[in-house]
């Protein structure tokens, strides 16, 4: 098995994707000009940069997957900025300040131990959006 195969199922393993092979069944260019084929694996690999029909459909997959992920986040965050006013609210209807800067320092300190730098600045732009700009 070779390293692109241990990758692929990884990928897979790791996704919930299995490997499909695509097909190359031609669909005409429409019209009766001659125009050349195009089979849904040329338009597919097209689209993802692949070069075979095989790692396009794992491409697309892990795609849709990331999109699924990525409208997860944004609910999660849309969350986190509910919450957060919430707080906020409380903490300055008891005459407290809106920011507490020890709490967002925690905050801060997880999400770099959590994901290196990058995750600091991951941080800072969560509480940007569930606070506003200081």
């Amino acid at each position: 098995m070779t390293t692109t195969d241990l990758t692929r199922l990884d990928l897979a393993n790791t996704t919930g994707l299995t490997r499909t092979a695509g097909t190359s069944t031609a669909v005409t260019g429409g019209d009766s000009t001659g125009a050349e084929a195009t089979s849904p694996d040329t338009a597919r690999t097209e689209r993802t940069g692949a070069r075979t029909a095989e790692a396009a459909g794992l491409i697309t997959g892990a795609r849709e997957r990331i999109d699924a992920l990525d409208d997860r986040i944004i609910g999660l965050v849309q969350e986190r900025m509910a919450v957060s006013a919430v707080i906020q609210r409380e903490r300055i209807t008891s005459g407290g300040r809106r920011v507490n800067l020890s709490r967002e320092m925690e905050i801060l300190g997880h999400y770099r131990d959590a994901l290196g730098k990058p995750g600091t600045t991951l941080a800072m732009t969560l509480l940007e959006l569930c606070r506003g700009k200081i």
